[in-house]
């Protein structure tokens, strides 16, 4: 149905340079403080774009993310922890 897709995040010196990466994946989250992205690929096609990544000259890393790894449904029995603190 639809291509699985994961995420990279890269590394970069410049925030100047990052136009350049939208060429290579959709660009989720740009962060100016931290100096990096995280783009959007699809899977099957991940790791011949993280070579081609790596050898721009303004990235720094590549990593993939761990997002799917992850677990993401919780459990609804955790305990109410205000009602022991005194206002």
């Amino acid at each position: 149905m639809f291509p699985k897709r994961n995420g990279l995040i890269i590394w970069f010196q410049d925030m100047k340079n990052t136009r350049v990466l939208e060429k290579y994946g959709m660009v989720h989250y740009v962060s100016k403080k931290m100096d990096y992205a995280v783009l959007y690929v699809f899977e099957d096609k991940m790791e011949e774009i993280q070579h081609k990544l790596m050898k721009l000259p303004f990235v720094t890393g590549v990593e993939p993310s761990y997002r799917k790894h992850l677990k993401t449904t919780y459990d609804g029995n955790i305990a109410d922890k205000t009602k022991f603190f005194v206002f």
